[in-house]
């Protein structure tokens, strides 16, 4: 079964937060971006894939057509591991990380679609079965900055049933106002992305504690320090999630040989794929590392974590974003009810995207390479 043609689709949808939107990990969010990915073959199966992300998308685009695309045309779209190899050793020259990486990444997950669509199973079932037919989810705040707007919206989340709610706020008070909404009862983790130095995350670690953090993420810049986290996390009592800007399996084993996290947190749609994310699972559990996989999208990256997240041996979280999408391509197959998430029952991811809605928000024409 070759691959005949590779399609990208810029997507950007306008969303509202539920109050005003602020910067948020060095960004302004004035629409969620989506870069999907339509893989076709000579059999006539087309699967979908999803490449890394919000406003480096031109850059993904870009690298998706000019150079990792036309690598993959004419190649054995069943050769899944094969190919997932050969393709990273013959891009490492433009680094393990970034938007080489992220197009890779989204044609792997397309491949992947097209596998279960072959077999007539869905996702799950090719990842070794699903465990669970609906997965916990976690609701994933944006910035507010605000503490009496972060309280607002923790315990409006609460009341829709969500029992694990994720901030991204970097001031104590904000996190003291989120634990006050919420309650006593409900885990309160904080993803402050990479902002202090080692001392600076000690300290803060410390100024949380007092919130009862479930886990505090990324607190330490570069994410590279690997060392430094560790230092972070032996000195205080707070777990620590890391992952979603690792560079690889190899990233992740060296954070678990120096004890740096509590919790890893792949990125399908960044790491390299459902190849790579299915290495990094394996070694987690090698290393009796809990995993919740980083998913801030909305396409096919967020379905293939909903089938990652099924597959797995223990009952663990998927992130679900809150934000109120203008149009979704995929209808309501990532809606969180009483915080937990159907699994899509169809073959390969499931759900195919509604092409009108793609059409209407998409940036610009289709990229095409064959």
């Amino acid at each position: 079964m070759k691959i005949t043609a590779i399609h990208t689709h810029y997507v950007r949808i306008p969303f509202d937060m539920g109050a005003p939107k602020q910067e948020f990990a060095g960004l302004r969010f004035p629409t969620m971006d989506h870069l999907l990915v339509q893989v076709e073959t000579d059999a006539g199966i087309t699967g979908w894939g999803e490449g890394f992300g919000h406003s480096i998308i031109p850059a993904t685009k870009t690298a998706l057509e000019a150079y990792v695309g036309p690598w993959f045309i004419g190649k054995d779209a069943t050769e899944i591991n094969a190919l997932h190899r050969e393709a990273a050793q013959a891009f490492h020259i433009f680094g393990r990380n970034g938007p080489v990486v992220y197009a890779h990444s989204g044609i792997d997950i397309a491949l992947w679609d097209i596998a279960g669509k072959r077999a007539d199973l869905p996702l799950c079932d090719l990842l070794g079965g699903a465990r669970r037919k609906e997965v916990r989810a976690y609701a994933s705040l944006m910035r507010y900055a605000n503490p009496k707007t972060v309280g607002r919206i923790a315990e409006e989340r609460v009341a829709l049933g969500f029992k694990h709610i994720k901030l991204h706020e970097h001031s104590i008070d904000a996190v003291r106002a989120a634990r006050e909404g919420a309650g006593a009862d409900i885990a309160l983790m904080n993803d402050v992305n990479c902002p202090w130095s080692v001392a600076q995350a000690i300290e803060m670690e410390r100024a949380f504690r007092s919130s009862n953090l479930y886990w505090l993420e990324e607190p330490v810049w570069p994410p590279e320090d690997h060392d430094g986290l560790a230092r972070v996390r032996k000195s205080g009592s707070t777990r620590i999630a890391a992952g979603e800007n690792a560079a690889g399996l190899h990233d992740f084993v060296d954070q678990f040989q120096k004890g740096s996290i509590d919790v890893a947190q792949p990125s399908v749609t960044k790491i390299g794929g459902i190849t790579e994310m299915r290495k990094i699972v394996a070694a987690a559990e090698a290393h009796s590392v809990e995993l919740v996989p980083h998913c801030a999208y909305f396409g096919p990256g967020n379905l293939a974590s909903i089938h990652i997240v099924a597959s797995l041996a223990t009952d663990t979280l998927l992130e679900n974003i809150y934000v109120n999408l203008e149009a979704n391509p995929f209808g309501d197959a990532m809606l969180a009810k009483d915080g937990k998430v159907r699994v899509p029952t169809g073959p390969g991811l499931g759900v195919e995207p509604d092409m009108k809605v793609v059409e209407k928000y998409r940036q610009g024409p289709v990229g095409t390479v064959r």
